[in-house]
């Protein structure tokens, strides 16, 4: 069993009244094995090492709520788009196995709670089966989808989606997108494709670019913020398979390297397990013996 960034913090202070290189060393391998990166991990290093330099003595929880403090620095303002216009166009991204269409279900599911009229675009026609499970996920939400078969030109399912969200008075349109990874060129320009395909009919559209993480796997996500960052605008970030503080520090290292905000995370396989992120609660969680 994995243990929490709680527990792996609480070893790496227990016992020390006094903060040495022993307890950075300490510290900033339980940064590293939580995932939060070495470029961030070394950011709090450094900010602990200033802050501590006056005054080597503090208890645990001094130290502790210092450690919070900083990591909570680095955190970007974050939180769930609001809606700005009607309709509100959402492009999601990310590659396949990261729970895309899951996480496009569940935000169909979030916004129609709130009362929004949402529509879903099947744009993902690469992938075999991909049309078919976010058709029942719109069944699942309750909401309206826009589909056409397999192999069909993505960029016109976009357009067509874009229409019908005007025709029909959509609050919230979530448009799904074929998995893809930056060595495919191909995938990576029709992005631009469906993009352009929407401004035909909503000129300042698309309004957020979500890309889809995966907690678990570590320091694959990294390298996926970093190619979709390069080949679109990304402008939120939704991490899934966070039911737990094992692996949190990905968001917080995530989110530094890139300036991205984090909009929402996934806590679990029901279609109510999307929470939107709370720097603050996120953080407190952290140190918190209890799950996110």
């Amino acid at each position: 069993m994995a243990f929490s960034f709680f527990q792996k913090i609480g070893r790496a202070i227990a016992g020390r009244s006094r903060v040495d290189d022993d307890t950075l060393d300490a510290i900033e391998e339980a940064l590293v094995e939580s995932d939060m990166g070495v470029d961030t991990t070394l950011k709090v290093i450094d900010a602990l090492e200033e802050r501590v330099s006056k005054d080597k003595y503090m208890s645990q929880d001094e130290l502790r709520g210092m450690l919070r403090d900083e990591i909570a620095a680095l955190i970007p303002p974050s939180g769930p788009f609001v809606p700005t216009s009607t309709p509100f166009i959402v492009l999601v991204v990310g590659v396949n196995g990261v729970g895309k269409t899951t996480t496009i279900g569940k935000l169909a599911y979030y916004f129609k709670s709130q009362g929004k009229k949402v529509l879903l675009g099947a744009a993902d026609t690469f992938r075999a089966a991909a049309v078919d499970q976010l058709d029942i996920w719109a069944s699942r939400a309750g909401v309206d989808i826009i589909k056409q078969q397999m192999g069909s030109d993505p960029a016109a399912v976009a357009y067509d989606t874009a229409k019908a969200a005007v025709a029909r008075g959509a609050d919230v349109v979530l448009i799904d997108t074929a998995g893809r990874l930056h060595n495919r060129v191909d995938l990576m320009n029709e992005l631009t494709k469906i993009r352009n395909s929407v401004r035909k009919v909503v000129p300042d559209g698309p309004h957020e670019v979500l890309l889809i993480l995966d907690a678990s796997t570590g320091q694959n996500a990294f390298a996926q913020a970093k190619e979709f960052a390069r080949a679109t605008d990304i402008s939120g970030l939704v991490v899934t398979k966070l039911d737990g503080t094992a692996k949190g520090g990905v968001v917080v290292g995530v989110s530094d390297q890139f300036g991205i905000p984090v909009r929402f995370i996934g806590v679990g396989e029901k279609i109510e397990d999307i929470k939107p992120f709370d720097k603050d609660s996120f953080v407190a969680a952290l140190f918190n013996p209890e799950d996110i």
